[in-house]
């Protein structure tokens, strides 16, 4: 965060020199303050809007461009007043435009493959556990063979129960779902129960089935119980009790709808105000910039879908409307 406030001031500073003296082309005299206006209102227009990523391209490169724009100022002190008094200010605005493009690409390249490997970690994990339930199967039978032929039936109901509840986890996740899907639900489901969180899966229809590429479709599901898990944990800490999160899916009239319900601490009416926009501040404490809400929201308007919440007595509901057609 400081590196971000560094880089406003120093390009404020950068942009009051180029001003001024850009402005010995203009036919009157631009008075100091006024190019310190112009400069920090241009500024502060731009950081409201922006979403600087400056740390992707590195020091060293970071560097590199302001030593550029520093010796652009070499061309005032060189040439004469007139027109070419803009080509600096003009070498100075493409370079900074250069770099938010630039770091902006290299941040979702990293987003990108940070979510792969997450995905992938994920898949690797609900695979191991459904290839040793399969394995430790047929041990489980003769177990409870041996129990039966011994009428040991209140110990045999004992232990059924234990591995139906065992392999109901599993089967709340993976069925009927891709497996990147079921690798996000899978682990999600399992940090709930690590976290004393209960989290209800009620998918009448597979969330697999939205109109969306692997891609988009982790990153989806991904954020809202991400969100959901640590709002939920937040309220378990300040209260003392269980929280329970509900992801529902199912479809009705063409239409996909997509609904999460979790516990969460209360919300102040500037977030609330600001949630699922470019301007997104995080529900949960600390520092946060509720990045989580900017994708959920992003990706549903990237489908044509809808988005809208309900926050009522710290239970906060999200409900997604997405077209049951693919394109």
């Amino acid at each position: 965060m400081k590196r971000v406030y560094f880089y406003w001031v120093s390009i404020a500073l950068l942009a009051v020199i180029h001003i001024e003296f850009a402005g010995r082309a203009l036919p009157f005299d631009l008075p100091f303050f006024v190019s310190i206006f112009l400069a920090f209102l241009l500024i502060f227009l731009l950081q409201r809007k922006l979403m600087v990523h400056i740390d992707a391209l590195g020091t060293k490169e970071n560097l590199r461009l302001y030593s550029i724009q520093l010796l652009l100022l070499i061309i005032y002190v060189l040439t004469e007043p007139g027109l070419i008094s803009l080509i600096p200010l003009l070498t100075f605005i493409l370079l900074e435009a250069n770099r938010h493009i630039i770091s902006h690409k290299l941040h979702n390249n990293r987003q990108l493959i940070q979510a792969h490997k997450r995905e992938m970690e994920q898949m690797n994990d609900t695979f191991l556990i459904v290839r040793k339930e399969r394995h430790d199967f047929l041990k489980h039978i003769s177990s409870l063979h041996y129990m039966l032929e011994n009428n040991n039936h209140k110990e045999a109901t004992t232990y059924l129960n234990e591995l139906v509840e065992g392999y109901k986890e599993t089967n709340l996740s993976i069925q009927g779902e891709r497996g990147t899907v079921a690798g996000v639900l899978h682990h999600s489901y399992r940090q709930g129960q690590e976290e004393g969180i209960e989290v209800i899966y009620d998918l009448e229809a597979a969330i697999s089935g939205l109109p969306l590429s692997d891609r988009d479709l982790t990153a989806l599901i991904g954020n809202i119980l991400d969100n959901a898990l640590e709002a939920s944990a937040e309220w378990q800490r300040e209260n003392g009790k269980k929280p329970q999160i509900i992801l529902q899916s199912f479809k009705r009239s063409g239409l996909f709808m997509l609904t999460c319900k979790n516990c969460t601490r209360p919300l102040p009416n500037d977030v609330l105000d600001h949630l699922f926009t470019k301007r997104s501040q995080s529900t949960k404490s600390g520092n946060h910039e509720g990045l989580g809400t900017q994708i959920i929201a992003q990706i549903v308007e990237k489908h044509a879908g809808y988005l809208d919440f309900v926050y009522k007595n710290q239970i906060f509901t999200l409900q997604i409307k997405l077209p049951a057609i693919l394109k």
